[in-house]
C-alpha cells in the first residue's frame, strides 16, 4: 500500500515535537511486541497481530517471512506514529547478537531509546551489550520492565540489577497493582493515581485512587522517587522543603536526568497483555530528547577536518548519513537521517565520500516496509530515498558544504563457511544475492578464498549466517552447498625479539638494497598493529619508512603458524642502511617482509581464538547440568544465580567449541534452557588445539614464502 501524504500533513516542522527512538533489549523480551501495541494505540495499525502468529501474518515491524517463521526480528524496521501532538520516528531492531549491526547503526541516528527489560529474568547479557552500544552513542533511555504477568516477575530485582549490572541511576516511577496473574496495571507515583488498561486489547484507561492496601507503600516510593529526581532540579529541592511539589518541576527535574544521561526512569507493564503501553507513550513524549535537545557535530573536509556543529536547522545547508541501504520489494531504498537543513523531492544532493551527485526522484515516510511519499523532510527526520547509490554511513550533502557525519562502529566477524551453488546456473545469482548483502549489512562479508578459489562468507555467527543462506535460496531462487564453519582465529607474538635484516638482490643493470633493524613486541591491548619510527641521522632515507611499514603490513594478513591475521604486533625500526642507486620502495618493503619471516618464529608466536560470553538461563533444577555442558566445552563459568527456582549460569568459552550447543541444551534441559551468547575477546589457544591447528594447516595448506 502506498499513500500520498504532504510533508505538512506529518509535521508543522516544530522540532520540540519530534522523537527519534529505538527499541532495544536482549531477545525475546518483548520489543516487537510493545512496538505493535503502540502503533495499534497510536491509530497506526487496526488490529493486533503477534509475532509468533497463529494466522501466519506475524507482527507488522516484522515483515520478512523468515523473521514471521521464526518469530525473531532480523533486520531492523523503521515506522513512524502520533501521540500527544508529537511525532514518533520508531525503529525496532533485533535482538539477537548476531544481528548486533543493526542496532549500531539505529543507535547511531536516533535521540533517545526505550531499553525493554524483562520483569522475570532481569538484566541479561545482551541487555548490557545494548546499553553498551547506547553509552556509545550517548542516547539517553528510559527503561520499562515487560511481562510482569508472567510467573516469577520481579520488578524490585530488575531495578536493581539495571543498578548494580548496568551501573543506572534507576527509580521507578510507578508501582505495579498486582503482579503474575494478578498484574492490573500500574500506581502513577507523578500523579498518585492509579490506572487500569481494560477493553479487549487494553485501549480504555481506567485512572481511580490508589487501593488502600498500597497507600503506605506508594506514599514512601514517592519520596524516594523525589529525592532521586531533586537532584536535577534545584526549583524541585525548594519545593520539596516546602511541601510545594508540582507534577510540571517533577517532569521538568525526570527530563533534565535522562538528557543528561544520568537518570533512568523506569516504567512497568505487559505488552502481550495490553498494560502499560499508553504510560510509556507518555513518558516517551515527556522525558526523551527532541533532536534540537541533542548535539550533532560533524567534519568539515575543507577544513583540516576540523569538528563542526551540526544543528536541525531547517533553513541551513542540508546534511543528512544514509545509515541502512536494503534492497526491497520496491527497488533499493536508503534510508537518511536528516541531521541540519531541508531535504526536498527534486533536489540534488551530493554524496560527501564519493562527491557523486544524485537527484532525488522519490522521497518517503517507511512504516515497515509500506510507505507513504512525502515532497519534504527537515533536520530531525528520518525518511528514505531511492535510486541513491551509497554505503552505509555515507554523508550527503546539498554540495554548498563539504561536511562528513562520523560513521557507525562495525565489529570483525567471528565466524566464515565456503558456499557455492549447488547448480552451476546459480552461479551468477549468487553473486548478485551476495553483492547486495554485503552492500546491506556492513558485518557481513563474502570474497574467494586466494588459494582454494572458493567463495567464502563471513558473519557474526551461525544463525547471520544461516539467514543469509536462507534467503538467497528465497529471494533469489539459489540453492547452495555451505562447508564446515570455520572460525576466525587470530596470530600474534607473546615475546620482544629483535631483528636486523639487509635484503640484497643483484642483477643485470640495478639491483635492490635495503638494511633495517628494530625490535617487534606485543602490544598492551593485543588489537592493533602499530608502528613506530626511531631512525635518527638519515639512517634510512624519510621517503622510504612508509614502505617498511608497508612491508610489514603486508605480512599481517596472513600468519606463518595457521594462515589466520596477526594482531597485537607492535614493530619499532630504529636503524638501517641504504644504497644510493639500488635503494627503493620495492627494495624496502622486500626487507620488511624478510625480516618478519625471520623474527615471527623467534617471537614465539602463538594462535588467539575468538572467546564468547555465554549466558544460560533456565529452571534451577538444571543448573549442574547447565554446568557440565559448558565444561565439557572447555569453557569457564563466571557466576551463577539463583532465584526463585530460576537460575542464569555466566560463562566464558571458545567459540569453536559451540556448534551444535543449542542441541545439546535442550537435551540436558529438557527444552526448558534458553542461552545467549556474544564475541567477548580473543585469548590464547590450549597447546593441545594449537597442535591440532598448526597439523591440519600443514597438511591442507603449502606454505610459500614471499620472493
Amino acid at each position: 500500500m502506498t499513500q500520498r501524504v504532504t510533508s505538512d500533513h506529518i509535521m508543522a516542522t516544530d522540532l520540540s515535537k519530534i522523537r527519534n527512538i529505538g527499541i532495544s533489549a536482549h531477545i525475546d523480551s518483548g520489543k516487537t511486541t510493545l512496538t505493535e501495541r503502540i502503533l495499534f494505540y497510536t491509530n497506526r495499525i487496526h488490529r493486533i497481530a503477534e509475532v509468533r502468529g497463529k494466522d501466519g501474518v506475524g507482527a507488522t515491524m516484522d515483515h520478512m517471512e523468515l523473521e514471521k517463521e521464526r518469530g525473531i526480528t532480523i533486520t531492523s524496521a523503521a515506522t513512524y506514529t502520533e501521540w500527544n501532538d508529537h511525532h514518533i520516528n520508531i525503529i525496532d531492531t533485533p535482538g539477537h547478537v548476531d544481528f548486533t549491526i543493526e542496532v549500531e547503526r539505529a543507535l547511531r541516528v536516533l535521540d533517545g531509546a526505550v531499553l525493554i527489560l524483562c520483569g522475570v529474568a532481569g538484566v541479561q547479557s545482551q541487555s548490557m551489550t545494548v546499553d553498551r552500544q547506547m553509552k556509545r552513542y550517548k542516547v539517553p533511555r528510559i527503561a520499562f520492565i515487560n511481562k510482569l504477568d508472567r510467573s516469577g516477575a520481579n520488578p524490585k530485582r530488575v531495578v536493581e540489577g539495571l543498578c548494580d549490572k548496568l551501573k543506572h541511576n534507576a527509580v521507578m516511577m510507578q508501582l505495579p497493582i498486582g503482579l503474575e496473574n494478578a498484574f492490573e496495571g500500574v500506581v502513577d507515583l507523578v500523579t498518585m493515581k492509579a490506572f487500569k488498561f481494560l477493553g479487549d486489547n487494553g485501549e480504555q484507561i481506567v485512572e481511580e485512587e490508589i487501593p488502600a492496601d498500597m497507600q503506605a507503600e506508594a506514599e514512601s516510593m514517592r519520596e524516594e522517587m523525589l529525592d532521586a529526581v531533586s537532584m536535577f532540579s534545584d526549583e524541585l529541592m525548594e519545593s520539596i522543603l516546602d511541601d510545594k511539589v508540582t507534577e510540571e518541576q517533577i517532569h521538568t527535574a525526570i527530563r533534565n536526568g535522562v538528557l543528561s544521561l544520568d537518570f533512568t526512569p523506569v516504567y512497568l507493564g505487559s505488552a502481550y497483555k495490553n498494560k502499560g503501553v499508553q504510560k510509556l507513550l507518555d513518558a516517551v513524549t515527556a522525558y526523551l530528547p527532541a533532536p534540537t535537545d541533542i548535539e550533532n557535530t560533524g567534519v568539515d573536509l575543507s577544513n583540516d577536518e576540523a569538528v563542526i556543529e551540526i544543528t536541525s536547522d531547517p533553513q541551513k545547508p542540508l546534511v543528512c548519513l544514509a545509515f541502512k541501504l536494503e534492497d526491497g520489494r520496491y527497488g533499493q531504498l536508503t534510508y537518511v537521517r536528516v541531521y541540519q537543513g531541508t531535504l526536498e523531492k527534486g533536489m540534488s544532493i551530493y554524496n560527501a565520500r564519493t562527491k557523486k551527485k544524485h537527484k532525488v526522484g522519490r522521497l518517503v515516510r517507511m512504516h515497515s516496509n509500506d510507505m507513504e511519499d512525502i515532497e519534504s523532510s527537515v533536520g530531525g527526520d528520518i525518511v528514505a530515498l531511492f535510486g541513491i547509490e551509497c554505503a552505509s554511513g555515507d554523508t550527503f550533502t546539498d554540495g554548498t558544504v563539504d561536511v562528513a557525519m562520523s560513521a557507525m562502529h562495525v565489529p570483525d566477524p567471528v565466524i566464515s563457511m565456503s558456499i557455492k551453488p549447488v547448480e552451476q546456473k546459480g552461479q551468477a545469482n549468487m553473486s548478485k544475492a551476495l553483492g547486495r548483502f554485503v552492500r546491506e549489512d556492513p558485518t557481513f562479508r563474502a570474497g574467494a578464498d586466494p588459494e582454494s578459489g572458493e567463495t567464502v562468507i563471513s558473519g557474526m555467527g551461525e544463525l547471520h549466517l544461516e539467514v543469509y543462506v536462507e534467503r538467497m535460496k528465497r529471494e533469489y531462487d539459489v540453492v547452495v552447498e555451505t562447508g564446515a564453519p570455520q572460525v576466525a582465529y587470530r596470530e600474534t607474538i607473546s615475546q620482544r625479539t629483535e631483528f636486523s635484516y639487509t635484503h640484497k638482490k643483484q642483477t643485470g643493470g640495478s639491483g635492490q638494497y635495503g638494511k633495517i633493524a628494530g625490535y617487534v613486541e606485543p602490544t598492551e591491548d593485543g588489537e592493533d598493529f602499530e608502528f613506530i619510527n626511531k631512525v635518527r641521522g638519515g639512517a634510512i632515507p624519510t621517503e622510504y619508512i612508509p614502505s617498511v611499514e608497508k612491508g610489514f603490513k603486508s605480512m599481517l594478513d596472513k600468519g606463518r603458524l595457521i594462515g589466520f591475521p596477526v594482531q597485537g604486533v607492535r614493530i619499532c625500526l630504529d636503524d638501517g642502511a641504504s644504497h644510493s642507486v639500488d635503494s627503493s620502495d620495492n627494495a624496502f618493503q622486500a626487507a620488511a617482509r624478510g625480516a618478519f619471516r625471520e623474527f615471527y618464529g623467534r617471537a614465539k608466536p602463538i594462535i588467539l581464538e575468538p572467546v564468547m560470553k555465554l549466558e544460560v538461563e533456565g529452571p534451577g533444577e538444571f543448573q549442574g547440568a547447565v554446568i557440565k555442558t559448558i565444561m565439557q566445552r572447555r569453557g569457564t563459568v563466571i557466576g551463577t544465580t539463583e532465584e526463585d527456582g530460576f537460575c542464569q549460569v555466566e560463562a566464558d568459552v571458545p567459540f569453536a567449541e559451540m556448534f551444535g550447543y543449542a542441541t545439546d541444551l535442550r537435551s540436558v534441559t529438557q527444552g526448558k534452557a534458553e542461552f545467549s551468547m556474544e564475541f567477548a575477546k580473543y585469548a590464547p589457544v590450549t597447546g593441545e588445539v594449537s597442535a591440532e591447528l598448526k597439523e591440519k594447516y600443514r597438511e591442507n595448506v603449502q606454505v610459500e614464502d614471499d620472493d
